[in-house]
């Protein structure tokens, strides 16, 4: 979408203050710990761009409470499965031998969108370490948020999204669907499926040296996801508020009921 589509898609721009305003009205309220998926382009013209939607998150949830958002680094992932791009097969050690090691301060996120790229840049914004899952966190329980990522498994149990869960944290989807709500990758784990296994080996720093390290994780699917999702906001009830923030829809979830739902959808449907 071009700037000039972005600014004929509103009657007028977007700004902090009513950004913050919305933002409010749809129930991100202060002191609460929100987990962000976001598309900037669904908002239409910003003043300010991703820097202004941050600045406006910021505002809502308070220092009081935790602003979260995904800023995974896919580039970390196994270029041996890649689709997008897909690379020759003779590219692949190539890959694995140069790709300079994972490094949360100023590795970029890849895929996530310009929202969380601004955001994970902030000073006062810590990110977890995991090299290919990892989050970003700023407010009350940041720390606690981030910490703790595990490299096994990394968006299960020892994960930002298990940590989310137990503070009974929210899931905003601004502008976006189901298959961007990584929440739901929590549910696959901790439903009582067959798995498959995968493993990958990812460049780190280590003591200011290079290592590669290697890690198992299950093989994940969001094929489902935005089926799972639309279930469970048919059941209605507080888990669930839907409004419009500038000219995107945006869902706010309960993410502890989200993950219990979708655990017994995967259980039954998958």
């Amino acid at each position: 979408m071009s700037e000039a589509d972005a600014v004929d898609r509103v009657a007028e721009p977007a700004t902090v203050s009513t950004l913050t305003e919305e933002f409010r009205a749809l129930g991100v309220g202060a002191g609460e710990v929100v987990l962000v998926h976001s598309s900037l382009s669904s908002l239409g013209w910003v003043a300010g761009d991703a820097q202004a939607v941050v600045e406006a998150l910021r505002n809502a949830v308070t220092p009081s409470g935790t602003l979260v958002m995904p800023t995974h680094t896919t580039q970390y992932s196994d270029p041996a499965v890649w689709s997008n791009p897909p690379v020759p097969d003779d590219w692949v050690d190539t890959i694995r031998a140069s790709r300079p090691p994972f490094r949360p301060a100023v590795t970029p996120s890849r895929g996530m969108g310009a929202i969380p790229e601004c955001f994970r840049t902030y000073d006062d914004v810590v990110r977890s370490s995991h090299p290919v899952y990892s989050f970003a966190a700023w407010g009350a329980d940041a720390e606690a948020v981030v910490s703790e990522h595990g490299l096994d498994y990394g968006l299960g149990e020892d994960s930002p999204l298990a940590t989310i869960a137990e503070l009974g944290g929210t899931v905003l989807l601004l502008g976006v669907g189901h298959d961007s709500n990584t929440s739901l990758h929590l549910a696959e784990y901790r439903a009582a499926l067959e798995r498959e296994t995968t493993r990958n080996t990812v460049p780190m720093l280590e003591d200011g040296d290079r290592v590669q390290r290697e890690y198992v994780d299950i093989a994940q699917s969001t094929d489902d996801f935005p089926e799972v999702g639309a279930a469970f906001e048919q059941q209605g009830g507080s888990a669930v508020t839907t409004g419009t923030v500038s000219v995107a829809t945006a869902r706010l979830l309960s993410q502890p009921e989200l993950v219990d739902f979708a655990v017994d959808w995967f259980e039954a449907n998958r």
